[in-house]
Order: C-alpha cells, then sequence, then structure tokens
C-alpha cells in the first residue's frame, strides 16, 4: 500500500529536501507542500494523506493549531490524518502541546534520513513514533508544568489493577521488554495490556496514553497515585 504524505514546513529547501527523500521511496507518494500552518490543513482535506509531516513553528498557522484543526476537524471532513511533527529542538516547549492536540510523535529535523523514512511508515501503521528516552524528557517537561491532578479520574476506571501497573511503567518511559523485565510476565503479555489500555481509555497510541496517565493523576513527578 502506497503510503500518501504532506509536508508542511516554511523552509523551502528544508520542505523541498523531506519531499523528495520520501518521494524517492516505493512505497510513498508526496501528495503536496504547503509553507505554512493554515495552507498545509487546506491541502490535507484536499488530498486526504495518511501521514502529514509537520513543522512546530512556522508563520500564519503554526503546527499546533493546524494538527488541532486536522485531528478534531468539522463534521463535512471524514479523513484525519497522522502527524508527525518536526522540530529543531528534542524538548521544545510547543512540542507537549502538539503531542496533547493529538500527534502521533515528533522528528529532529536533523535526524538521518533513514529514520525520518522509518518514523512516517512507523506512523502510517498507526504506531506513535516517541522513543522511551524522549518519553523520559517528556514527562519531565509535563511534571514541571502540568496542572493539579483530579481525584480517582473516571477514565481510569474501566482499567484492571495490572493494567493500571503497566500504564504507570508506560508513563515513566520503559519499554515493552524493560515492562516485562520488571512485572515478570512475557513481552507478548505486555503488548496486549497495552492494546486494551488504549482501547479502554479510548487514545490513539502510546503517546496519548502517557498524556492521560499524567492527566488523570495517575501518575505525578513524585510517583505513582
Amino acid at each position: 500500500m502506497t503510503i500518501k504524505v504532506l509536508v508542511v514546513d516554511d523552509q523551502a529547501m528544508v520542505r523541498a529536501g523531506f519531499a523528495a527523500l520520501l518521494a524517492a521511496q516505493p512505497d510513498m507518494e508526496v501528495v503536496g507542500e504547503a509553507d505554512d500552518g493554515e495552507r498545509g490543513v487546506e491541502l490535507s482535506h484536499r488530498h486526504s494523506p495518511d501521514v502529514v509531516l509537520m513543522d512546530v513553528r512556522m508563520p500564519v498557522l503554526n503546527g499546533i493549531e493546524a494538527t488541532r484543526r486536522l485531528l478534531a476537524p468539522p463534521a463535512h471532513v471524514t479523513h484525519v490524518p497522522r502527524v508527525l511533527m518536526l522540530t529543531t529542538f528534542d524538548i521544545d516547549d510547543y512540542v507537549y502541546e502538539a503531542l496533547r492536540a493529538g500527534a502521533s510523535g515528533f522528528l529532529l529535523k536533523d535526524a538521518l534520513p533513514a529514520d525520518l523514512i522509518a518514523g512516517v511508515r512507523v506512523v502510517a501503521g498507526g504506531q506513535a513514533l516517541l522513543a522511551p528516552t524522549v518519553t523520559r524528557r517528556l514527562i519531565e517537561h509535563f511534571s514541571r508544568t502540568a496542572a493539579p491532578p483530579v481525584t480517582k479520574p473516571p477514565r481510569l476506571d474501566a482499567l484492571t489493577d495490572r493494567e493500571r501497573e503497566v500504564l504507570v511503567h508506560v508513563a515513566r518511559g520503559l519499554s515493552n521488554t524493560e515492562i516485562a523485565d520488571a512485572l515478570f510476565i512475557a513481552e507478548q503479555t505486555v503488548k496486549s495490556h497495552v492494546s486494551r489500555i488504549l482501547g479502554k481509555l479510548g487514545v490513539r497510541d502510546r503517546v496519548q496514553a502517557v498524556v492521560a496517565a499524567y492527566e488523570t493523576g495517575l501518575v505525578s513527578s513524585g510517583g505513582s497515585s
């Protein structure tokens, strides 16, 4: 299956470089390029890409607002793409807000070409692109800025004790292998738990589960509740 990609970046040379790299892949098609978020939203509605490669900082409409519009479209728009954010810094202050808005992950602009290609494929396949080390840094950022958690978050009521335990480890930035080792269970069992957690919380991927764990108060900078 061909992955349709839309590239949105205000730097012409960067945008052209990404587009050329992705268009050269046998399983990808670049369906459009835009130099600001507003134009990116317009082209996404027109061409229905599988993945939007979105810069964070742009004129007219920045990547965060554009992501919000793409992932919460008006009623007449039925297509919702996956959004992969691009940033110059690995913990850019805007990145957390982009993930909170529903982006499936982010890449540094100076990432290796192979990482960009792999990242687009990962996101197109429905997975989140957020390595454990990046998750930990995201958590540190969130711990400094998050509002106080609510008491007994209703979104967590459907989780079993084991699923809560797994979610705590996910939110702490552990990989499936590390969680399996910590809980003395098989890695496939961890994957099954994570899948059920996503379904019960109504979130699309691991990134959104991490955000939910902190926003509901299951996990805080000092420990789990």
